[in-house]
């Protein structure tokens, strides 16, 4: 498959127009041009301002993955024959792929331990099952866990009815993806999320994108890059794998770029992975060393700066050099255009997080802005790129092991009752309780939290311990094959524009916007909201502290978040204004900080530390251009040039020196994992490094988390590759078409 010179264009439009023909082309745009927000990624499209235009009234938005989202939602639904016919060994041997385009889910599908198939069970047989299982457990034996598709409301009623049946075992997916983020922002401002506003991004002089690749998976936020060059600014892209959308990419929606190209990149730097400390380390001892800091902000709005500079002076640069993958020269560059620039912005995704040290990395990037005073202004600040559409908002009404004191507080003085204050678990904490035996049950409002585990093996074993595990989907996915309990409960949920009532959903700007909801395309599945709203009525009552009954008007629920939540305050007028808003006391435009000093915190930080032996490479694992998270829309990824997702992409030095060639059938070992017969492929990766698709690899990715956020290391993993003879790649088969 031949590699792409830009990202977008034409082919992102060809890519549109398959899909119109697949679904319809007014049933598609009518769907893309309704007031919700967008399935995806955290930009803010959609909401009250109509589809395809983000929260600063640009249009039209769009992007493939949200034509793909909107496309799964749209296929027809699954019948009762289909899960008579294939049974659940057959559905094991379907991939992320296949298992997304079977259809839609209609009906609740229950398994008991004999089972060999999914059965078609009615409501009355799901709620009766659930509530037996909460009647017979007690609270220290379920989980909760939550995907960032949910809507907010959603998200706070799971951990209100967590907390009030009397647990903190409450998760959501940010632990394996951006907790590092939060806990980072934490520790250095007081405030876990993004500190500038989309238009603070759009007018900065100089954007530092580090370890992501939003040209495959936050396509919208191009056209800001895209801008920022246009009008003479600077992104500078920190990443081993050299992107070609990010160093070219054709907006369809903008005639100019979409004829010409737009170039992205003005300077591409590749470290090497889990190297990003080092090098940022440099960048500020370059600039130390130059005298290019504020001084007066540093004195005024910062502490912990002497440690911090004694720090970098300490590390020599060979050992900088060394460790980074990066030569002085380019640092020196890197630190050329960041000390021009009159305001900068930092932006970066799980290329950061995903390692043993994902806070460490946060902190060092949270240094190098603090060393110039590019945070607390306008046009300036830090930007955790966030994957999912409402993740931020999981967090921020309490779907987490602990709740921030403020909103525990606010909740257990609204509620008029005592909450639990044993210790929470995160997402590996639970994985590990229900592998040790201590959990019974568990409920997943989304998500796949089989496939979004590291070591599959283990993650199939934990879950296979518990009793019951009950997942809230709209399609199939390897968690409902993979991921069983003894019994296994899957209920079909609406898709956020067939909700009946309008939700919420949180940017990652920090903007709350409003979905309105539409009409259900299929009969059979229920919106989450009222799944929640009859399990926690027949668990806890409508007497209590909470009328069950009156939580499945959502107009009550937003009123309750907004008495409760910090910031949320205006969510209670928002069913009357219809007015979107930024929460408040989290965009700092001012270099007052939510510390108890009101001061930023520098962090003195040591070098990771990643040796390999003579034939160890170090391993991430990555998303496709055709993929969302754990969903596989296609199996080719068009910007890298793949047609399959059986690869191992290597520098041309590295399979030269492992005396191996392109295309050659290998064996990748780790600690945790094998994966036979994956095909090596040359790619500009930085020697030493390697690269393949998650979630696949997880097979071969430890348990190990970062000890602050609990973040596992997807994105550092050491493995060793073997040359195989022969082999032949097992047939897919497809039991139903997309």
């Amino acid at each position: 498959m031949k590699r792409l010179r830009s990202g977008g264009g034409w082919a992102a439009i060809l890519y549109t127009l398959r899909m119109a023909n697949r679904v319809g082309w007014w049933q598609l745009w009518r769907a893309m041009r309704s007031k919700n927000a967008c399935k995806t990624c955290a930009l803010g499209m959609g909401g009250q301002a109509g589809g395809m235009r983000n929260e600063a009234g640009h249009w039209p938005e769009v992007c493939k993955k949200s034509l793909q989202a909107m496309v799964a939602d749209m296929q027809r639904g699954l019948e009762p024959a289909f899960f008579a016919k294939y049974s659940l060994a057959q559905l094991r041997t379907l991939s992320p792929r296949e298992l997304e385009w079977c259809g839609r889910l209609t009906t609740p599908l229950y398994a008991g331990p004999d089972d060999t198939h999914y059965r078609v069970v009615d409501w009355n047989f799901a709620f009766d099952r659930l509530t037996r299982q909460f009647h017979q457990t007690k609270p220290e034996q379920h989980f909760f866990y939550a995907s960032g598709r949910s809507s907010t409301e959603a998200g706070f009623l799971l951990q209100l009815f967590a907390r009030l049946w009397g647990t903190n075992y409450v998760n959501n997916c940010s632990y394996y993806c951006h907790q590092a983020s939060g806990v980072g922002l934490g520790q250095a401002l007081g405030t876990g999320t993004a500190t500038v506003t989309l238009d603070d991004v759009e007018k900065t002089d100089c954007f530092l994108l580090l370890g992501g690749n939003p040209a495959s998976n936050h396509p919208r936020l191009m056209r800001t890059l895209m801008m920022i060059r246009r009008n003479g600014g600077e992104v500078i892209v920190i990443n081993p794998m050299r992107e070609v959308g990010l160093v070219n990419f054709r907006v369809p929606s903008d005639v100019r770029s979409l004829l010409f190209g737009s170039p992205i990149a003005s300077l591409y730097v590749q470290p090497h992975i889990g190297g990003d400390i080092a090098l940022l380390t440099g960048v500020a001892k370059e600039l130390l060393e130059r005298g290019a800091v504020d001084r007066t902000f540093i004195e005024n709005a910062t502490e912990g700066f002497n440690e911090f500079q004694d720090r970098v002076r300490r590390f020599s640069w060979d050992q900088l050099t060394l460790a980074a993958g990066v030569d002085r020269a380019t640092m020196a560059q890197l630190a050329d255009r960041y000390a021009r620039a009159r305001s900068a912005v930092f932006g970066w995704t799980m290329g950061i997080t995903h390692h043993e040290h994902g806070v460490e990395n946060v902190r060092a990037i949270v240094n190098l802005a603090l060393l110039r005073g590019m945070v607390g202004r306008p046009r300036a600040g830090l930007l955790p790129i966030r994957g999912h559409s409402n993740v931020q908002a999981m967090g921020s009404v309490g779907v987490m092991p602990s709740l921030r004191q403020e909103l525990f507080d606010n909740l257990q003085h609204h509620l008029g009752c005592e909450l639990p204050r044993s210790p929470g678990l995160d997402t590996m904490g639970c994985m590990q309780a229900a592998a040790a035996g201590r959990l019974r049950s568990a409920l997943c409002l989304g998500g796949n939290l089989y496939g979004a585990n590291p070591d599959s093996q283990f993650a199939q074993q934990a879950l296979e311990q518990l009793d019951l595990i009950t997942y809230l989907s709209t399609t199939l996915n390897t968690g409902h094959v993979w991921g069983r309990a003894r019994e296994t409960l899957v209920l079909p949920v609406l898709a956020r524009d067939e909700e009946p009532q309008p939700t919420t959903q949180e940017s990652m700007f920090n903007y709350v916007r409003l979905s309105d909801g539409g009409p259900r395309r299929l009969p059979g599945p229920l919106s989450e909201v009222e799944i929640l709203t009859t399990l926690a009525d027949r668990v806890l009552g409508s007497s209590g502290p909470v009328n069950w009954n009156e939580m499945s008007k959502l107009c009550h629920v937003r009123e309750m978040i907004a008495r409760i939540v910090p910031g949320w305050q205006r969510l209670a007028e928002i069913d009357r204004t219809r007015r979107e808003f930024t929460i408040s006391g989290r965009i700092l435009h001012t270099p007052r900080f939510a510390t108890p000093t009101g001061k930023a915190h520098f962090a003195a930080l040591e070098l990771p530390s990643h040796p390999l032996g003579e034939r160890e490479l170090l391993l991430m694992t990555v998303r496709s251009e055709g993929q969302f998270n754990t969903v596989v829309y296609e199996e080719e990824d068009i910007y890298r040039g793949q047609e399959r997702r059986d690869v191992i992409l290597m520098n041309r030095a590295d399979i030269e020196r492992l005396g191996l060639h392109p295309d050659q059938r290998v064996t990748v070992r780790s600690a945790t994992g094998v994966m036979p017969n994956i095909l090596v492929r040359p790619f500009e990766v930085r020697a030493g490094n390697a690269v393949m698709y998650f979630p696949e690899a997880n097979v071969l990715v430890a348990r190990q988390v970062d000890p602050q956020s609990k973040t596992p290391a997807f994105k550092s993993v050491r493995i060793t590759i073997e040359a195989v003879e022969s082999s032949t790649r097992r047939s897919l088969p497809v039991l139903a078409a997309g």
